[in-house]
């Protein structure tokens, strides 16, 4: 073979039958080329062409005069090692095939694979004697760099990869060539062997212990002249090395290099791997477990997120049966408000459409949908300015405390959903106490490291905590307290979203919400809730808007709403403010009674609408008719709209809609809402 000729093809000597042909396929199938040889003269001729390796049936060098094919073989190049691939009946063991001895004497870098085989080992084996063949490739490239020029010898021999050194045989008092000095060493020596500043130095000085066997085998290649392929381990460095030996020409030099690598690690993955298939049913055992484990916390999450879906969903229905309701009682409590009997029922029917206003937002908080309005909060002035309000829901039977330093760093949060679940926390704590007790609120920063059980990302936090002394819960109760729809409390007493909509307010501003209780001393939640960035500024609750104080014109407004009693019960409460009202079912209506009424001023246009919503409305509008403003209202529940449009959400009250209308067009532009005796 001619020292440049690179060669990646297999040649195949199969004579029995196909095999040679299969064998072949198999090989191309793989990306490997293949020729088939049809004998063994032939075989030897090919390897002439160049080869990279071959593959070979026993019984094809079983009865045949083999000398020519050890004499290729014995002819190689000192960095030639040609891979081959025996195809055996009996193994490659001595105890099975004694023949193996031969086969392993006449062919030399020799794999044996047992009939029968799968194709894929096939392949592996045929792989790894390509990739082996290219590392001699790359070898013999080296030699030649190295024979050819003393500077590229140096730039190879201090770039390459593998450990490289030369060895010089001298003679010990041990006798002739009973000790070797390190010529030469590559950079990479040291990395592959763990032994530093060998040049100069004998192995006896650096290995003692065990000098004697490197010293036999090298000595064996310089002796011999044969070069030699093993592994042994350096026993001073526990390094695992794979070594190819060869001797330098003229054999009167007394030198031998050597070019090795470190396996110390592919060694060590083959033994995790000899222990892992010892230990897998352990192994598989604890996956399972860990599996099941798993899955009971998958489930209990599903079945939250499933019944978070389904309050979600219905809110906007919730919000659109509401808005009449609220809308029309705001009216007849101005009508008859000089009756005290109708004004009380009236009264109490909008407290009760106020709670249900309230249940809609404890089912969306569960659900993880209500648009939260985060930025930095003040929890010490929040918790303050709520103290009038909790300590009137828990009456004067519970004491309240209240442990919130001024100097607290800002909490990222909704101020109103969470003074809400604030509330909740206050309510819940309160009907655990019947006989009275002690309710103290307290907030103080903490920082949450990696791997926290919280499983909350590391970083800043506050900690809103509402504890009590009351009758405290069983591990049972605990572990379903924040279940929707779960409540010990007597029928009609709670809904059993409380703790609930604060779980599920927590996630949604990023912390999270624990619970914790005693049986018989009381019980705390613990609300964690992410510290605002430095520098952020700090809103604070103000009190809701009372009935807007406005002046001006009546307006034209065009009504759009596809639900009847909604959009019945908003243009009543438009009207009763002076305004003129156009009403219209869908969007294509809306658009005619604009084209036909250009004195229309204002559109309020339902967003959930079949055919055209309103998003598609108010862009057609602001495109054809730009002197109309446009105001949006929504149930919507799965959160901000996004829209470039002023909204209104549902369910509202005359005081919210004349708010929202002043907010679209100014101060000066909504009138006084009329007073009915």
């Amino acid at each position: 073979m001619k020292r440049t000729t690179i060669s990646e093809r297999a040649l195949v000597l199969a004579p029995r039958g196909r095999d040679a042909a299969i064998a072949a396929a198999m090989l191309r199938e793989s990306g490997i080329e293949a020729d088939a040889c049809p004998s063994l003269a032939s075989l030897i001729d090919e390897l002439d062409r160049g080869a990279a390796f071959i593959v070979v049936t026993e019984e094809a060098i079983a009865t045949a005069d083999v000398r020519p094919l050890a004499q290729w073989i014995g002819s190689q190049e000192e960095w030639s090692d040609l891979p081959i691939i025996l195809i055996t009946s009996r193994g490659g063991g001595l105890e099975r095939n004694p023949a193996a001895v031969r086969h392993l004497d006449l062919l030399g870098n020799v794999t044996f694979l047992e009939r029968p085989f799968h194709p894929t080992t096939l392949v592996s084996l045929a792989r790894s004697a390509l990739r082996g063949r290219r590392r001699q490739y790359d070898a013999r490239a080296r030699l030649i760099a190295l024979r050819d020029s003393e500077t590229r010898f140096r730039t190879l021999f201090d770039t390459m990869d593998e450990g490289f050194c030369v060895i010089r045989f001298v003679d010990g008092p041990e006798g002739p060539l009973s000790d070797y000095v390190h010529v030469q060493a590559n950079p990479a020596y040291e990395r592959h062997a763990g032994l530093r500043n060998v040049v100069g130095k004998s192995v006896r000085e650096l290995v003692p212990d065990e000098a004697g066997g490197w010293i036999e085998l090298y000595r064996n290649v310089l002796v011999t002249g044969e070069p030699m392929r093993f592994e042994r381990e350096l026993v001073a460095t526990a390094k695992h090395l794979e070594l190819a030996a060869f001797r330098v020409e003229p054999a009167s030099r007394r030198e031998v290099a050597v070019i090795f690598q470190d396996i110390t690690e592919r060694r060590r993955a083959e033994r995790a791997l000899r222990e892992l298939n010892d230990t897998l049913e352990r192994r598989v055992d604890a996956a399972l477990a860990e599996r099941e484990a798993a899955i009971a916390q998958l489930h209990q999450a599903q079945k939250l997120e499933t019944i978070g879906q389904l309050t979600g969903g219905v809110a906007h229905d919730f919000n659109n049966l509401l808005t009449p309701i609220t809308g029309i009682l705001d009216l007849l409590g101005k009508r008859y408000r000089d009756d005290p009997r109708s004004a009380r029922l009236i009264a109490g029917a909008l407290e009760s459409a106020e709670r249900a206003k309230i249940l809609v937002q404890r089912l969306l908080g569960f659900a993880r949908r209500q648009l939260l309005t985060t930025r930095p909060v003040d929890l010490a002035d929040l918790i303050d300015g709520m103290r009038d309000l909790i300590a009137s829901s828990v009456g004067s039977g519970i004491e309240l405390r209240i442990v919130a330093p001024d100097d607290l760093p800002p909490a990222m949060a909704d101020p109103s959903q969470l003074e809400l679940a604030i509330l909740n926390l206050c309510v819940n704590a309160r009907d655990a106490m019947p006989k009275g007790g002690l309710l103290t609120i307290a907030a103080e920063p903490v920082v949450i490291g990696p791997g926290s059980e919280l499983e909350l990302a590391p970083g800043a936090y506050l900690r809103l905590s509402v504890v009590d002394n009351g009758t405290g819960m069983d591990e049972a109760t605990l572990a379903r307290a924040v279940e929707p729809f779960f409540s010990t409390k007597e029928l009609g007493k709670g809904t059993g979203l409380g703790l609930s909509m604060v779980h599920g307010l927590a996630a949604q501003l990023g912390g999270t919400f624990r619970l914790t209780s005693v049986l018989g001393r009381g019980t705390r939640g613990d609300l964690y809730l992410r510290a605002a960035e430095a520098g952020s500024g700090v809103a604070r609750l103000r009190p809701a808007p009372q009935e807007v104080e406005a002046i001006g014109e009546a307006l034209t407004i065009l009504l759009v709403d596809d639900e009847d009693l909604v959009r019945a019960g908003t243009a009543e409460m438009l009207r009763d403010m002076g305004h003129r009202v156009y009403e219209a079912t869908g969007g294509v209506q809306a658009l005619a009674l604009l084209e036909r009424n250009p004195d229309i001023e204002v559109l309020v246009t339902d967003y959930m609408m079949p055919r055209m919503d309103g998003a598609a409305l108010a862009e057609t509008v602001r495109e054809r008719f730009g002197h109309v403003a446009v105001l949006v209202v929504t149930g919507y529940a799965g959160g901000d709209l996004e829209l470039p449009f002023p909204q209104l959400g549902k369910p509202f009250r005359q005081a919210d809609l004349a708010a929202a209308l002043r907010n679209v067009l100014g101060d000066n532009v909504v009138p006084m809402p009329r007073r009915r005796g």
